[in-house]
């Protein structure tokens, strides 16, 4: 089982720029990629990006292509989300989530990610 803890959002004017963490600590020689999701309000939880440990592959949500950048650092077990250029639209509660099976690609469905974090509030004004 891998642990997950997310870190730095916030509140930030449309425009602005917030980069988060999602630590990982536990069996993380396991994970195969670590993902970002998102969900707003009265919406359904949506994939945003995410990197595989090993090769650093990286895939993107259209809607979030040239504004985010996803990340990792091995040593530290830590991915990143890099995201600029906010709009009130990405407004929502960031979450990662770890993908532990053997995969030949990054897959974007939330049914293959076993494990979560507990998210963190990303809210961004007009």
């Amino acid at each position: 089982q891998v642990q997950l803890v997310e870190s730095g959002g916030g509140l930030v004017q449309a425009g602005g720029s917030l980069r988060l963490s999602c630590a990982a600590s536990g069996r993380t020689v396991s994970i195969y990629a670590l993902g970002w999701f998102r969900q707003a309000p009265g919406k359904e939880r949506e994939f945003v990006a995410a990197i595989t440990r090993g090769r650093g592959s990286t895939y993107y949500a259209d809607s979030v292509k040239g504004r985010f950048t996803i990340s990792r650092d091995n040593a530290k077990n830590t991915v990143y989300l890099q995201m600029n250029s906010l709009k009130p639209e990405d407004t929502a509660v960031y979450y990662c989530a770890a993908d532990g099976a053997l995969r030949s690609k990054i897959r974007v469905e939330i049914r293959f990610y076993s494990d979560w974090g507990q998210g963190t509030q990303v809210t961004v004004s007009s």
